[in-house]
């Protein structure tokens, strides 16, 4: 039996109009979910709200963030051809896929928000009973999702995402749309985040997993591949 994932990621590119400040995906929550559930054998579709490149926050390249299985990929051409060469949200059919996976970066903050069509999927899928999953600022995705009854997706679930506090330390603050903390709190999350700022943190409410910042995506990727097995 064909096993298919379904990673979404953001086609925004810069925090101000004036094209400056470039932002985008945060690599390894990319990279690393694609390790996991290649390994696991999945067939995995990387897709973006308008398709084409999925661009990469180069601060995500840093020496101090890039470990050696992302750095790996990221000198991988035929990988990164499908960051370059993304399907679109309309190519897709989310009746394929088992799970949902949506990767941060800040890029998220914007484009993955509004998306109807990216809502109408994530909705049609938790309520198929299929996983769907966020790390870091792609929780952000999940802000506005609406199930058939007309309530945020969100309500009342547990969960995280990337707190308000530490876009300071990551030097963030400044350029930041909005506090998604506190919008994810507003839509009724009871969110939960580490004892210490940027250490890891996931949070597993049924079919909702979701990942707290870069740290927490392989603990967040495995909770998700055990929460696929245990339904199979």
């Amino acid at each position: 039996m064909i096993k298919n994932a379904l990673v979404i990621a953001t086609n925004h590119s810069h925090v101000k109009k004036e094209n400056i400040d470039p932002t985008g995906l945060w690599l390894s929550e990319l990279t690393h979910f694609y390790d996991e559930f290649e390994q696991a054998g999945y067939h995995i579709d990387v897709v973006s709200p308008k398709g084409g490149e999925i661009p990469i926050d180069k601060r995500s390249l840093g020496f101090f963030v890039l470990d050696k299985a992302t750095k790996s990929r990221y000198q991988d051409s035929a990988f990164m051809s499908q960051l370059a060469y993304s399907k679109s949200l309309s190519e897709i059919d989310w009746k394929l896929y088992d799970i949902v996976y949506v990767a941060g970066g800040h890029g998220a903050m914007w484009d993955l928000v509004d998306n109807k069509e990216l809502q109408t999927i994530i909705s049609k899928m938790f309520e198929a009973g299929k996983v769907v999953s966020a790390v870091c600022h792609g929780v952000a995705a999940l802000q506005n999702v609406k199930l058939s009854n007309g309530d945020y997706l969100i309500k009342g679930k547990k969960g995280t995402g990337f707190p308000y506090f530490d876009e300071t330390i990551a030097g963030a603050k400044s350029f930041v749309p909005y506090n998604l903390e506190k919008v994810l709190r507003s839509r009724g999350m009871s969110f939960s985040k580490a004892l210490f700022p940027l250490a890891g943190h996931s949070v597993v409410d049924g079919k909702l997993i979701t990942g707290q910042n870069p740290n927490s995506t392989v603990q967040t990727v495995q909770k998700a591949l055990e929460m696929l097995h245990e339904n199979r």
